[in-house]
């Protein structure tokens, strides 16, 4: 049998190593945690709708239901036929390496002074302690960001921090604070969220209106401060700072010797494998993804990765009949944006562009997407697709 290594316990890693033994590969996933984090949902932790176990799902377990091994281990150096682990060990003697890491996020001056909604489970627990900080106060000043990546536009973290402020939003009516707090949102590109097209943009200038949310885009992001956030000819005042930096390449993948993109992604084709390399593939975060100038990486996207790899796999071991298959297909933007008190469908294609107001029904069906993913990963109830 055919042994496989998946680097990383991301929603990517997780579905290539669940894919890979479905097509009858030994397959072994290596991650420094001994959970997969959902972070999806961990949007809700914050405002304390869930706790933060409820985001987490032993890797034990799902390694059970799937048929995979789960090692514990944090990997410190990676190359094409060994993988070493920060206590020295060596993993050797895999037929494949499938990396799938994730990625880290650009430096930007004091960027300690600030809380990332897309950081370790860590930072968002943080995010949660220091909202219910403000919340005992009484009143403060809340901001919250993005920035971009030019070198890798498809990095962008956009849609999470969308989430968690119009959350904070409504969990400040709930407890009828709103009024004693204000809440801006910045941005160095003109126009966040453009790849979602004209009309959503429109539609989410009509929510931050109705929420009466203070919008600063356009401007340099220069540095922050323990006081907040210097812009290009501006500033903004305020006790929180949660701003998501757009990705860099992780350093395992920075550090190695494979091909990658300046800015360190893993340079793939359309069939996930790295190119020059024949054993060696990268699905998610881990990857440069190629297409659209709106593409991004997301969620559906690494897991859709994560199957053809495990495709191309069985079809180059002669396990399977078939064509080689490719992420192309899979490249468009999905997503039921959150509010706290509804949600929105957004979705892009090169053919439709779409933002669907979904009030009220919206949360409870991002809530019922959440238990349907935990169960389909503890193999409970099938995958519909």
């Amino acid at each position: 049998m055919k042994k496989v290594l998946v680097l990383g316990g991301g929603i990517g890693g997780v579905e290539t190593a669940s894919a890979l033994r479905k097509e009858g590969f030994e397959v072994q996933l290596v991650s420094d945690r001994d959970y997969l984090f959902i972070n999806p949902i961990s949007i809700w932790i914050p405002t304390g709708e869930i706790s933060p176990e409820e985001a987490k799902i032993p890797l034990n377990k799902i390694g059970d239901a799937h048929g995979f091994y789960f090692k514990k281990g944090k990997v410190s150096s990676i190359d094409r036929d060994r993988v070493v682990l920060e206590n020295g060990e060596e993993i050797k003697g895999f037929d494949y390496l499938v990396v799938a890491v994730g990625q880290s996020k650009l430096k930007m001056e004091g960027i300690e002074n600030t809380l990332s909604i897309c950081g370790s489970p860590e930072e968002v627990v943080a995010i949660r302690d220091r909202l219910s900080e403000l919340v005992k106060k009484g009143k403060g000043r809340i901001a919250f960001g993005f920035g971009g990546n030019p070198k890798s536009p498809e990095s962008v973290r956009g849609g999470p921090v969308f989430e968690l402020m119009f959350n904070v939003h409504n969990y400040l009516k709930k407890l009828g604070l709103r009024d004693r707090f204000e809440i801006v949102f910045f941005a160095p590109m003109e126009k966040p969220g453009a790849r979602l097209g004209e009309t959503a943009l429109k539609l989410m200038d009509k929510m931050f209106e109705k929420s009466g949310i203070k919008k600063i885009t356009g401007k340099k992001i220069k540095k922050f401060t323990p006081e907040g956030v210097v812009l290009e000819g501006d500033s903004i005042e305020a006790d929180l700072v949660l701003f998501t930096p757009a990705g860099d390449g992780h350093p395992l993948v920075k550090n190695s010797p494979l091909p990658q993109t300046e800015a360190g992604f893993l340079k793939i084709d359309w069939n996930c494998k790295v190119e020059g390399e024949e054993n060696i593939y990268a699905v998610g975060d881990s990857a440069s993804i190629e297409g659209p100038q709106w593409r991004a990486k997301q969620g559906h996207l690494a897991e859709a990765m994560g199957k053809i790899t495990a495709h191309n796999l069985a079809v180059k071991e002669g396990m399977k009949s078939g064509d080689f298959e490719s992420y192309r297909e899979h490249i468009n933007i999905l997503c039921l944006m959150d509010t706290g008190d509804g949600g929105a469908l957004a979705y892009r294609s090169d053919k439709r562009a779409m933002l669907i107001p979904m009030p009220v029904i919206g949360h409870w069906l991002k809530k019922a997407w959440g238990k349907y993913f935990k169960l389909t990963k503890l193999g409970k109830i099938p995958k519909i697709v």
